[in-house]
């Protein structure tokens, strides 16, 4: 468990900020993406006791079609702090399509479930 609370400030051109809160002293941070370490990440003192400014520039492999998520931790215990998700491209049109049409067949499915079971009971 740790005591670190990750609050996204803003994202802009490439660059993801946060504020972490909760550590005295340096913490030590890991971002990922696919499993690899990011490298381009950057922490210094908050304006406040106790917080942290988090920078990420995004790295260009993680934009791409679809959907990809850096995943940030707190390296001392490992547990997840955050994470940064991307969606983009055509690909993403498809895949919500296809959610869409998955749901309404479950949905068309449960509710002549329910119609048989009303007139089987009633």
């Amino acid at each position: 468990m740790t005591a670190l609370t990750l609050t996204k400030t803003k994202m802009q051109t490439g660059l993801w900020q946060g504020v972490l809160s909760g550590a005295s002293d340096e913490p030590r941070i890991s971002v990922t993406h696919l499993g690899r370490p990011v490298e381009n990440m950057r922490l210094q003192p908050g304006k406040e006791e106790s917080t942290w400014v988090l920078e990420i520039t995004i790295p260009p492999e993680a934009i791409c079609d679809g959907v990809q998520t850096l995943l940030i931790h707190d390296a001392t215990t490992d547990t997840k702090l955050g994470s940064i998700t991307l969606i983009a491209g055509e690909a993403l049109g498809d895949d919500l399509r296809a959610e869409v049409d998955l749901l309404r067949a479950e949905l068309d499915m449960l509710k002549r479930a329910f119609r048989r079971h009303c007139v089987e009971t009633a």
